[in-house]
């Protein structure tokens, strides 16, 4: 193995190290170190022995040896030619890399080993970026899950040490020996033509000095194993349909989406909860009260004489719980008079007696002949109303108008 050693001076623009690994500017520490690892794992010159994928390792081992740096990545983004004159920093700065780079050994700083053609590349990445990295899950809830809150116990895979070697990545009762191919230094030495001497990190232990002769049966030797846990998860108060929070397990984060499944009785904006309530006739007319379903219980709320069809009333602090702010939203009820289809007999009697007093409206009212002074039963027969009554009603209308 080769030590790859460069030497750069060539100005680089403020996005050039972001681009390389095709990340964002504000990039975590993590978020670099994956995509590192994986540009790595298509272009590391043990894996892919193209001239062009080892110009390929040499760029993207250059961008992460700066961006991994917290001193180094604020150096390049403050005087990165991005940020000429006007910009942040000293204006006008230009960024200029210089240096030797051994590429294997910013590898295995990274990773602890030197990424040779034995290592499992896809096991490592599972391990180190699978499940404990990037896991997404999706979970269901009620409306009334979501507003309220609730706990749900739910099954992950997290990252952990390999319960059969402790990881220590050796099999129980062996140790690891003293790597025979560098004598336990991690690094080789050998010798070019015309005296000269080049240096790398020993392919085989990655630099450690050590070999693992009987890796532990279970884990392969990496020292830590994908388990399946259940735990006990807590969905706060106010939770929103696809509102996606990141929770932690021992090491491992975890990202979880929420789908709300809607109400029947509610509809939701934002911290507010609109809901319709129908009232009776008699209670649009006459008042009273009117029982309105809440969200954690339901109240008992006064109908004032009157009250017709789209009247909307506010109840203050009855609405969701706020998740980033302390209080309640509101819950707005929205009333609908509910007028019955069927009349008995009795109840249509009392409506055209009602009707032939009732303040005149254009048009008529059926079943009511204003003009000539019948009424129809519920059979539908005609029948003249009660001379005194009929004079009386009219004379009220004439005096009216």
């Amino acid at each position: 193995l080769v030590k790859r050693n460069f030497h750069s001076s060539r100005p680089l623009s403020k996005e050039d190290y972001y681009k390389t690994l095709g990340i964002k500017k504000d990039a975590t520490a993590k978020e670099i170190k994956k995509a590192y690892f994986q540009l790595a794992k298509k272009y590391h010159p043990d894996v892919n022995k193209t001239k062009e994928a080892q110009e390929k390792f040499q760029e993207i081992s250059e961008a992460y040896e700066v961006l991994s740096d917290e001193n180094k990545r604020q150096e390049y983004d403050t005087f990165g030619s991005g940020a000429g004159a006007g910009g942040p920093g000293r204006g006008g700065g230009q960024w200029q890399y210089k240096g030797n780079v051994d590429v294997n050994e910013i590898f295995r700083r990274a990773f602890g080993f030197g990424g040779d053609g034995t290592f499992n590349w896809d096991s490592f990445a599972d391990s180190q970026f699978g499940h404990s990295h990037a896991q997404e899950m999706v979970m269901d809830l009620s409306f009334e899950e979501a507003v309220r809150g609730t706990q749900k116990n739910i099954f992950v895979n997290v990252v952990e040490d390999c319960p059969r070697c402790r990881g220590t990545q050796v099999e129980p009762g062996f140790k690891k020996v003293s790597c025979p191919y560098c004598n336990g230094t991690g690094m080789i030495t050998q010798r070019l033509q015309g005296g000269f001497f080049y240096q790398a990190s020993c392919n085989r232990c990655g630099g450690s000095g050590h070999y693992n002769k009987n890796p532990c049966q279970e884990c392969e030797g990496h020292g830590q194993s994908v388990q399946r846990r259940q735990v006990s998860f807590n969905v706060p108060a106010g939770t929103n349909d696809k509102d996606r929070v990141r929770f932690q397990v021992g090491k491992n984060q975890i990202y979880m989406m929420f789908n709300v499944a809607p109400s029947l009785k509610f509809r939701r904006d934002k911290d507010d909860i609109h809901c319709d309530v129908e009232i009776s006739i008699a209670q649009a007319v006459l008042g009273g009260t009117v029982k309105v379903p809440g969200i954690m219980e339901d109240t008992y709320v006064h109908v004032p004489p009157g009250t017709s069809s789209h009247t909307k009333m506010r109840l203050t602090g009855k609405g969701v719980k706020r998740l980033h702010s302390a209080g309640y939203g509101d819950q707005y009820i929205h009333i609908k008079v509910a007028v019955p289809s069927y009349l008995s007999a009795e109840q249509r009697a009392l409506m055209l007696a009602w009707a032939a007093t009732d303040k005149p409206k254009s048009g008529t009212v059926k079943g009511f002949d204003d003009s000539s002074g019948y009424v129809h039963d519920s059979k539908g027969e005609a029948k003249q109303e009660d001379t005194e009554s009929s004079k009386e009603r009219k004379s009220k209308q004439s005096a009216s108008s």
